[in-house]
């Protein structure tokens, strides 16, 4: 009798599979996902996977049950077992696997898991996770009888970031693993780096008891804005779920976001390459395209979403790209991936390498714009990508100097705007981002005229950054 299976459509999403476990998620989708995935491993001339899983209470299960649906179609399973996703990535690049699969709920509740895979070294995303979900309602996946192995990588995984950190000054830096599954590679790496590291919330707790782990919210940050403060450390790194994006924090105890930490590396890259292509999502500062420019690089400006930047890198063969959400891509030394350990321990080293280098007066050379922060507001999946047509159109046809890489970005006197229908979700999100508060404030006005002739409402919102 041939597998058939069908998914809660809510858990298709662009650039995974994830729900709600119990709910819209069970282990009877893992298997589904695991004979789906590996049937176009297989149809893709492939034979191995890789399989990691993050440190959620349900992850044990779901790998166990991917590992079996690999196995029914005929693949040769590999598991590194527990770790960070980036773990996963590397384990998938340095075997020379022709997949990689990954159990996590990423920064999501912790109710909440999920799927990230990858096919050969390419994001396996949108049309292809639309394909995994039509062959298994089919019941159009292979048959076979796979084997499975343990592959542990967690040691050389530590070796190959160390690899690439030669500072020499002894900092104090102060790392929130957020009890996410990054807990152990950052315990094990900062033993080995020079200086003073204190480690927080590094034991791997799928119930999260410290705080949610999403760098990109202020609150979580909190504990360790404290921390570098009593420790009086040089600077401050936190991670997400799987710790596939970062946050940053200065001496000060000020929040360095995406775009911000990305002229950071961006000009430690530049020093070696110059003129080379740095990526950045429309999410982010204009300040970042300006400095980027700036320092002798050629800025880059793409579609929100790891997978799409991903395969922007590849195609510009950018060393560095970044998103506002914290995700921070390394070609540079490195394998295009976003892994947040990695990134950090770059930034450490830029620090590490000079001895009169401060943070502080560095965050304070930057050039500081007033934004508001992403404004998400609902609007129907059948509505939200008409509704940016639509301001698209009106804009156009007026003069206005607008980019449409992702949704409208509409540049104006002293700043920007930006609206976009979001990938995976029924809403719309919202930015905007000037040189003054009353710039910002007629920014704001422009967006929510351009709003309301769609019949919708700007949201109100709380301070940005």
């Amino acid at each position: 009798m041939s597998f058939t299976h069908t998914f809660d459509p809510t858990i298709l999403r662009e650039y995974d599979i994830r729900g709600i476990v119990g709910e819209t998620l069970s282990t009877a989708d893992a298997e589904a996902v695991g004979r789906g995935f590996g049937t176009l491993v297989r149809r893709a001339g492939g034979r191995r996977v890789c399989v990691g899983y993050d440190g959620r209470v349900s992850s044990p299960d779901m790998e166990a049950a991917v590992v079996k649906g690999l196995r029914a179609v005929g693949i040769a399973v590999e598991r590194i077992g527990r770790g960070p996703t980036p773990m996963l990535y590397y384990a998938t690049f340095e075997l020379g696997a022709d997949g990689g699969l990954m159990v996590t709920g990423s920064h999501n509740p912790p109710t909440h898991n999920g799927f990230k895979m990858m096919i050969g070294r390419k994001p396996f995303f949108g049309a292809d996770i639309k394909r995994l979900g039509e062959i298994v309602a089919a019941g159009d996946v292979e048959a076979g009888s796979g084997t499975v192995a343990d592959v542990p990588v967690f040691e050389n995984y530590i070796g190959r970031i160390l690899k690439d950190f030669a500072g020499s000054r002894a900092l104090t830096a102060v790392w929130d693993a957020g009890n996410g599954s990054g807990g152990e590679a950052v315990t094990a790496l900062v033993k080995k780096l020079p200086g003073r590291h204190v480690v927080l919330n590094g034991v791997i707790d799928g119930t999260f008891p410290a705080h949610h782990p999403d760098p990109t919210v202020p609150k979580n940050l909190e504990q360790l804005q404290a921390a570098v403060k009593a420790e009086r450390a040089d600077v401050g790194f936190a991670f997400d779920g799987d710790a596939d994006r970062i946050g940053v924090i200065d001496g000060r105890g000020r929040i360095l976001w995406g775009d911000q930490i990305m002229q950071i590396l961006a000009e430690d890259v530049l020093g070696q390459r110059p003129g080379a292509p740095i990526i950045a999502d429309v999410k982010a500062s204009q300040a970042l395209f300006d400095e980027v420019t700036r320092m002798g690089g050629q800025a880059v400006m793409w579609k929100t979403g790891h997978s799409l930047i991903k395969n922007k890198m590849a195609e510009t063969k950018a060393p560095l790209a970044g998103e506002m959400s914290g995700h921070i891509f390394f070609a540079d030394r490195y394998y295009g991936f976003d892994d947040a350990i990695y990134a950090a321990m770059r930034f450490l080293n830029i620090m590490a390498s000079r001895a009169d280098y401060d943070l502080v007066a560095r965050y304070d050379r930057m050039p500081h714009m007033v934004n508001t922060p992403e404004l998400r507001f609902p609007c129907a999946d059948t509505r939200k990508f008409a509704v940016v047509d639509e301001v698209k159109a009106r804009l156009s046809a007026s003069g206005a100097q607008v980019s449409d890489i992702d949704g409208v970005r509409v540049k104006e006197t002293g700043g920007w705007w930006l609206l976009r229908a979001s990938n995976t979700q029924a809403v719309l999100v919202a930015r905007a981002e000037a040189d003054t508060p009353e710039r910002l404030e007629k920014l704001k006005a422009s967006l929510a005229a351009q709003l309301k002739l769609s019949g919708l409402d700007l949201p109100t919102e709380s301070a940005g950054h």
